[in-house]
């Protein structure tokens, strides 16, 4: 854990004030330190944007905390938590500054590396204490840490999915409950949440991007003026660190106290009933999922009022309030990326705002006391429903309003395999075709039991999952199994350099040599590597449509697995590699999507170019297993068979996970991608036994062909 609980924090972290551009991300995380109720920030951006760099900054503007002295829960002594751990307290403290009982502190920012523990962020059973003293007593984690103050989570994306379930239940909820190696422990952990992430490492999953109260996407400015500036303050922060934080020490406080006044006024903002109404109109008109996106949105616009100094939300405070709150929760596919379209914001609130009853209209104020024969036919509650009044909006499934639409057809809505284009609408040969519609893929998994990083595909030893047995450890630190270490323990009898554990009237001497770390056997995530074939072969509009929603779906199964994706693509005379392994399961749906086809099937040059990238990966991540998918027909119009051969023979002996993908669609099949099959000692599946209902057919079918082999 990385904490600043200084005197003067701003002396170890570059000055919020000093930080040039980035406007709408200052304003994000001064409003949740206005509102911290708003959820937290998430701000996505490239690398060497600053994001870190301002995050850190923050901690510096939030007023300092008075603290119950010796709470390791940062209790407040004006209304102490009645659940602490280390409580009760007694009411003693009296809010003086004297030593007696309470103290005031700067903000604490915790900080979660991405390699942490469950254990280390939520806390655990005290280990030490268990072993010297014999009583169960419990270790406070960074959500402990981080009550009343930020907690910090750089690279987000790129940690554990159960990791990020549990700091954002603690952030809504804001109660840590650790239920655990008997352990049962309810703290309070109310903090200031803020996650940055790199989206070319990989995103979150969309029911975690919810879970964020606003996020904000961070970009460098491309103004040669002010990138020199930018430049030129961290050139002069790094030549003096204090006097550069010495020169902006004004606008620091200045912000500081506007924060501290923002607060005060808060509690004193309304929020119209007509405001509220246009608020939710708005969110119904992008057809965001659950009412989170009301809410946050409400909130922010409340904080954005007191922040201003305004005592009542306006029109302008909500569509600020909706650009940071909505655009990552309008995501309706995996592969969206998130954003909200300007021009569809302002006519969704003019169409809210033209909707508002009437002031003073007391018919408006209660639909009920209306009369059905005097009712206006011109009423969208009047008559058939106007299908430009349907709350999902015109863009139709999506819930987008017509302006919000793009160009461009998402995956998701790419037509289905039967559908037939319009007559005269032919794509030039080689020119990128639409992928069919996505399905629900079969779960391929690489065989064995790895020890790589955690995910949800392959089976796998490590740090996660449930517990399976005890072994020596082979590294520190490491998950103690307790049972395991007294057993051990108390069967070799005495010798060892003690360590007294009261049991049952007599002394159990647990030694270093005793110790056993628990085996915990989950799931790991793969690096998933496709290899292409887009020859002249594969270049039917309808065939290489469905080789490429095929392809599509085992990238949304990947998605979801937690793995890293590679593309290499082989035509004409040689092979290339389209994409070079990364957790960005976006780029290569994108690059996939535009994949051009045509001329030989160079298929010994792709296997042989997926050799050299799986090589230099296992280099880069030794302990990443991969599983190489083959996507072809089997028909090498390009090369030698003993070229073919060679090409394999490098895949098997590298012990390299394979899977065919037969394309083959002749009604009389040549079985050429079966012969590949056997060569890379690899399964083989049809590109119709993919979806995971088709398990039955092709298991059959490998049982007939091991038969036939």
């Amino acid at each position: 854990m990385a904490t600043t609980g200084s005197a003067n924090p701003a002396d170890r972290a570059y000055p919020f004030a000093g930080i040039v551009g980035m406007a709408d991300l200052k304003l994000a995380l001064l409003l949740n330190a206005v509102s911290p109720a708003i959820g937290g920030v998430l701000v996505r951006g490239e690398k060497g944007t600053a994001k870190s760099t301002m995050v850190r900054g923050l901690a510096a503007l939030l007023p300092p905390v008075r603290v119950v002295s010796g709470c390791p829960y940062s209790c407040d002594p004006a209304a102490p938590d009645p659940g602490c751990p280390a409580g009760p307290h007694d009411g003693t403290h009296d809010g003086s500054n004297d030593g007696s009982g309470s103290r005031e502190r700067p903000v604490t920012l915790a900080e979660l590396p991405v390699g942490a523990t469950e254990d280390r962020l939520a806390g655990s059973l005290d280990i030490e204490r268990v072993l010297t003293a014999g009583t169960t007593a419990f270790q406070p984690g960074l959500l402990a840490a981080a009550h009343r103050g930020v907690l910090y989570v750089d690279e987000v994306n790129l940690l554990h999915d159960h990791l990020v379930d549990l700091l954002l239940d603690a952030a809504a909820l804001g109660v840590n409950y650790v239920e655990r190696e008997g352990v049962s422990v309810r703290h309070a952990s109310r903090f200031l949440l803020v996650g940055t992430m790199n989206p070319e490492e990989g995103e979150l999953r969309p029911q975690l991007l919810d879970r964020f109260g606003l996020t904000v996407q961070a970009t460098a400015s491309q103004d040669p003026a002010e990138r020199a500036e930018v430049v030129r303050r961290r050139l002069a922060f790094e030549a003096d660190p204090a006097g550069f934080v010495t020169r902006f020490s004004a606008e620091t406080a200045a912000l500081a106290s506007q924060v501290a006044a923002a607060r005060g006024r808060l509690p004193q903002v309304s929020l119209p009933d007509a405001a509220l109404r246009q608020i939710c109109s708005v969110c119904g008109a992008f057809g965001v999922d659950g009412m989170r996106a009301d809410l946050v949105t409400a909130r922010t616009a409340i904080a954005l009022a007191a922040w201003a100094g305004r005592y009542e939300v306006t029109e302008e405070d909500i569509r600020t309030a909706a650009r940071l709150a909505l655009p990552h929760r309008r995501r309706r596919d995996p592969f969206d990326a998130p954003g909200l379209d300007e021009q569809a914001l302002d006519d969704a609130l003019r169409k809210a705002a033209a909707q508002e009853p009437a002031a003073g209209d007391p018919e408006a104020r209660d639909p009920e006391a209306r009369d059905p024969e005097t009712r206006d036919p011109e009423d969208p509650d009047h008559g058939p429903e106007d299908p430009d009044d349907d709350p999902r909006g015109p863009g139709g499934p999506c819930g987008l309003p017509e302006h919000a639409e793009s160009s461009a057809v998402p995956p998701s809505q790419a037509p289905s395999p039967g559908t037939q284009a319009p007559l005269g609408t032919q794509s030039p040969p080689g020119a990128p075709v639409s992928p069919t519609a996505p399905f629900r893929a079969r779960l391929l998994t690489v065989p064995g039991v790895g020890e790589g990083a955690p995910g949800r595909r392959s089976a796998a030893r490590g740090p996660f999952g449930r517990t399976v047995g005890a072994r020596v450890p082979h590294s520190r630190p490491f998950a103690l199994h307790l049972p395991a270490t007294v057993r051990t323990a108390a069967l070799r009898g005495s010798g060892a350099p003690p360590i007294a554990l009261p049991a049952a009237g007599r002394r159990v001497v647990v030694g270093p040599g005793d110790l056993r770390e628990a085996v915990r056997e989950g799931r790991e995530g793969n690096l998933i590597l496709f290899a292409v074939d887009a020859s002249g072969s594969m270049a039917a509009r309808q065939r290489m449509r469905a080789v490429k929603g095929a392809v599509l779906s085992l990238l949304l199964d990947a998605y979801q697995r937690r793995d890293k994706v590679g593309l290499v693509t082989f035509r004409g005379t040689g092979a290339e590699v389209a994409l070079p392994p990364t957790s960005s399961v976006e780029a290569a749906a994108r690059r996939l999507t535009s994949l051009a086809t045509g001329g030989r099937t160079p298929l010994a040059a792709g296997l042989a170019q997926s050799a050299r990238v799986l090589a230099t990966e296992r280099l880069r991540d030794p302990r990443r297993r991969a599983l190489l998918l083959v996507v072809t027909d089997g028909r090498a119009t390009s090369g030698s068979d003993a070229d073919l051969a060679r090409a394999a023979a490098l895949l098997t002996r590298a012990g390299t996970a394979c899977v065919v993908v037969d394309c083959e669609s002749s009604v009389i099949r040549l079985g050429l991608s079966d012969r590949l099959a056997v060569m890379l000692h690899a399964p083989c599946y049809r590109l119709d036994e993919l979806g995971a209902g088709a398990g039955l057919a092709a298991m059959a079918r490998q049982l007939t062909r091991g038969r036939a082999a």
